[in-house]
This record gives C-alpha cells, sequence and structure tokens, in this order.
C-alpha cells in the first residue's frame, strides 16, 4: 500500500526573519494564502487516502501541526524528540510504516514546495511508485535546470529505463556546486535539479541503511521491536540520543547503487530562499517587491514589505525584508549564508529572543 509522508521539522533560517523558530517555513502563508504544509496535503490526496497521509516533525512543532491539519489523525503525526537530519526521520517513519505493512510504499515529500500542473505530478509519482515496486530502487524526482543555481543538489542522469514518463538510472549525486561547477552542469545538459522528492519501498529504504549506514540501521531496528508496546517513546528517545544525524542525499543516494531519477515536466520551485520567493512577487521599476514598497532610482532589489510602507531610494543589488520586531538588510550575493548569520545571532544572548 502507498503511504505519503511529508517532512516539516526544519527551522526553514535561510527565509529568516520570515520564517522564525516559533513559526517556520512550512507554516508560512506566502503563496495563495495556505501554508505550504497545507498546500502539501491537499495536493497528495489523489495518491493516497487521507488515512495513509503522514507527517514527521519535530516534537516543539506537534501542535502547529495539529492546528494546521484537523483533517488528519493525530496518529498521523509522527514526531522526532530532536533533529537528526532526514535520513533519521524518514528511517523512522519507514520502521513505523513497515511495522503497519510488510509491502509499504513511501512517497517521501518536503513541506515546502510550489508546484504546478498538479495532474502532471500525481502522473510523474504514480510511475514513480511503479518503478519502486518493480525495480526494487529508490527513486528521486529531477527537475530540469534553467539556470546555474548553486542552492539545489544535482543528478546525473545514466541509462534510460523504460516509463511514459523519462526515467533513468542515477550515475551520481553531486551535492551543491559553486557558480563555476553550476554553469558546467547546466551547459552538459545531462543533469538534474535534486527536487528531495522520493519514492521506494519502506523494507528497501532500511537494506540500503543497513549497508551504508549500519549504526543508524542498528537503532532503527532497535526502534522497531519498540513499537506498539510501552516502551516505544523511550527507546526512540534513548536511540536518538545516540544517533549521527546525516541527510539521506549524503547518507545514501549518494551511495546506492539502486537509484533512478524520474524527469519532471511539472513547474516546480523550492521555496528555500529570498531569491526563489522573488519570482513570485510583482516586478516594479527593475525591482521584485512584495507588500507596501516604493522603489526609486533603485535596480535589482527584492523588498518583502509588512505593515510599513519600504522606500528603497538609490540602491541596487539588495534584499531588505520587513518582519514583525526584525528588518534585514543584505547583499543579493548572501542569500545562501542567512543560516550562518542565524547561528552567528544565536550566540547573542540578547538577540535570542528575536529568532
Amino acid at each position: 500500500m502507498v503511504y505519503v509522508l511529508i517532512l516539516a521539522g526544519g527551522r526553514g533560517t535561510r527565509l529568516y526573519p520570515l520564517s522564525r523558530t516559533s513559526n517556520p517555513k512550512q507554516f508560512l502563508k506566502l503563496m495563495n494564502n495556505k501554508s505550504f504544509l497545507r498546500n502539501t496535503v491537499d495536493r497528495i490526496k489523489s495518491i493516497a487516502k487521507k488515512e495513509n497521509i503522514y507527517v514527521v516533525t519535530n516534537k516543539d512543532y506537534l501542535e502547529k501541526v495539529y492546528n494546521e491539519l484537523p483533517d488528519l489523525s493525530k496518529e498521523n503525526i509522527f514526531s522526532e524528540p530532536e533533529n537528526k537530519e532526514t535520513a533519521t526521520c524518514i528511517g523512522l517513519s519507514a520502521a513505523k510504516f513497515l511495522k503497519k505493512d510488510n509491502d509499504a510504499i513511501m512517497v517521501v515529500l518536503p513541506s515546502d514546495h510550489y508546484i504546478e500542473n498538479e495532474k502532471v505530478f500525481i502522473d510523474t509519482l504514480k510511475q514513480a511508485i511503479e518503478v519502486a515496486e518493480r525495480k526494487r530502487g529508490l527513486i528521486t524526482i529531477g527537475v530540469k535546470p534553467t539556470r546555474a543555481e548553486t542552492g539545489y543538489g544535482y543528478i546525473e542522469m545514466g541509462e534510460r529505463v523504460n516509463g511514459e514518463i523519462a526515467t533513468y538510472k542515477v550515475e551520481r549525486f553531486l551535492e551543491k556546486p559553486n557558480l563555476e561547477v553550476a554553469k558546467d552542469l547546466l551547459l552538459k545538459g545531462t543533469y538534474l535539479w535534486n527536487s528531495g522528492m522520493f519514492v521506494w519501498r519502506a523494507d528497501v529504504y532500511l537494506r540500503e541503511m543497513q549497508k551504508y549506514l549500519p549504526k543508524m540501521y542498528k537503532s532503527m531496528m532497535r526502534i522497531y521491536k519498540s513499537l506498539e508496546t510501552e516502551e516505544e517513546y523511550q527507546i526512540i528517545k534513548e536511540e536518538y540520543e545516540v544517533i549521527s544525524g546525516i541527510s539521506v542525499d549524503f547518507g545514501i543516494m549518494q551511495k546506492t547503487r539502486k537509484g533512478y531519477v524520474i524527469k519532471c515536466e511539472f513547474a516546480w520551485d523550492d521555496i528555500g530562499t529570498f531569491e526563489s520567493l522573488k519570482r513570485f512577487s510583482k516586478y516594479f521599476r527593475g525591482n521584485n517587491i512584495s507588500g507596501k514598497a516604493f522603489m526609486e532610482q533603485s535596480e535589482n532589489c527584492s523588498v518583502f514589505g509588512n505593515g510599513r510602507l519600504v522606500i528603497g531610494f538609490g540602491i541596487k543589488d539588495l534584499i531588505i525584508v520587513d518582519s514583525e520586531d526584525v528588518v534585514l538588510i543584505m547583499d543579493k550575493n548572501k542569500d545562501q549564508e542567512i543560516k550562518h548569520l542565524v547561528n552567528k545571532i544565536k550566540n547573542e544572548e540578547e538577540m535570542k529572543k528575536y529568532l
């Protein structure tokens, strides 16, 4: 049976100060007056029955997820005692699905994507499910690059396999490149962006974990044995204390020989930075603006206004974000570095209240 797993435990620090510790990116309503999380659940309903749609999140966000998704049973919201990266939260969920169903197929989706042409999106996932069952592989959805992007990982397409939608063996995964490498990858035409969407059987995923992350696998098997017992919560907590967190890309996808990629034909965007968010704002006199803003003798700026009027006069190549009690003004080229900035703010005791 097919189970959808939505990843909703991240902090979304690259969209700070719009995204805060208390209200991270997945709960923001930036597109159609619905949160990213709500949109993700709504677009997936034709793939799986409501009782087979699950969310995994940090324990700090449980109540927010309950409030955002009142139509899902609370039993369908998995919580982690702490954030130990995607390989871990997917592994925990795979163990839980496998306990319910020996033939469980997982559709793993981030909670912060923008997708157009949902019919093609659903058709792509259906093919991924079919390939996951037939090939017993780890399938990811790849996006044709439209620019030299340094914020995404890349997948090199290998041999094509049968499928109505173009499907390939994965030749290799590349993590986020620098600009020069990204330009080369764009020119080669054999690379796709890694969308972070995956489809696989739960048992296949755990077997690959056993091969490439044996210590984590051992923890997951101890958790698996404790599921549906009185010890479940305590065992999960104990194992999370010893697990070394790692992303699914680094931990498994870059190593596996069972990787496949389906080249998507739907419009996709990962709203992970202000550079990506600007693509959904209004173009005004050579600048991108949302909210209340007025620009004069200014160019190539992105302004995200709030209640106050933001005026730009004689400025260039800046990102300006007005968010409640914080105003961010930065060089556009620092867009990928906000996470480091937030970490520095954390070290200043009097600044922590602004996170």
